[in-house]
């Protein structure tokens, strides 16, 4: 897809061009002279100093935005994660694990040292080799399809404790999606709970606002009287916090008398 956003960027603009001249021609609409100067849009500053651009800086950079598209596209696939990319895709069983490739395999280890020791390395790729060799060769791993079904299989099989380190690169695979989702939405989540008005949050504050915010469908399920009284036990108070429900009915009944 990058390759091809390229490709378009450089030859994409001048087909889009033609395109519009030969629709503008057909339907009898004024073609713009892409040479002439227009004045700059959206910049009040700039606009009231006299400063122009031409239609064709107008329509070539700021309309059509390939170069914005294609800097996002690298910020999100990095280099990085495009080879990380490429390392897990060697695990998918699909088509007898067609894609199954050792040196890859080697390299997602090397990512991740905190999970590979020095000594897990060294017996890594035989293990590697061995675990390719049975599973191919098993009629119970024929019919799987995906990552999570070939998690299930070796935990049904129990190939995950005869090929524990293949096992732990296919948790590492199957984690990183999540993880990574939970990070966007952690700081998506900052950008709501810590506004201009909490800008002195402390860490700790914050850590237990965004665990609320982001968890808040379990949250949701917990009573509110539950949460008070753990509020009151936590350490002893100069006062006892009433019971919701006592506290609703009184407000009830006080409404009540004044009615």
């Amino acid at each position: 897809m990058k390759s091809q956003l390229q490709d378009f960027r450089e030859e994409g603009w001048q087909i889009i061009l033609d395109e519009v001249n030969n629709f503008c021609e057909l339907n009898m609409i004024p073609v713009i002279d892409m040479e002439d100067s227009i004045a700059i849009r959206g910049n009040a500053r700039r606009s009231r100093k006299g400063q122009t651009i031409t239609n064709f800086h107008h329509y070539r950079v700021e309309i059509f935005v390939v170069d914005l598209i294609i800097q996002e596209m690298n910020n999100r696939f990095s280099e990085v994660s495009m080879e990380l990319l490429s390392c897990i895709a060697c695990l998918d069983p699909k088509s007898s694990f067609s894609q199954f490739n050792v040196q890859k395999l080697l390299r997602l280890a090397d990512l991740y040292p905190e999970d590979f020791s020095s000594n897990d390395y060294v017996y890594l790729e035989s293990q590697l080799r061995n675990y390719i060799y049975n599973v191919q060769r098993d009629p119970q791993f024929s019919e799987v399809g995906d990552l999570g079904s070939l998690a299930q299989q070796m935990v049904k099989t129990g190939k995950n404790t005869i090929f524990p380190l293949v096992y732990r690169l296919i948790q590492l695979a199957l984690v990183l999606p999540v993880a990574t989702a939970s990070v966007e939405r952690v700081f998506s989540a900052m950008n709501i709970v810590k506004t201009d008005l909490r800008n002195k949050m402390g860490d700790e504050w914050m850590n237990d606002c965004l665990v609320v915010y982001i968890e808040k469908d379990i949250f949701a399920t917990i009573e509110n009287e539950q949460i008070l009284q753990r509020f009151q036990l936590m350490k002893t108070r100069r006062m006892q916090l009433p019971p919701l429900r006592y506290s609703s009915a009184t407000t009830t009944n006080t409404s009540s008398v004044n009615q």
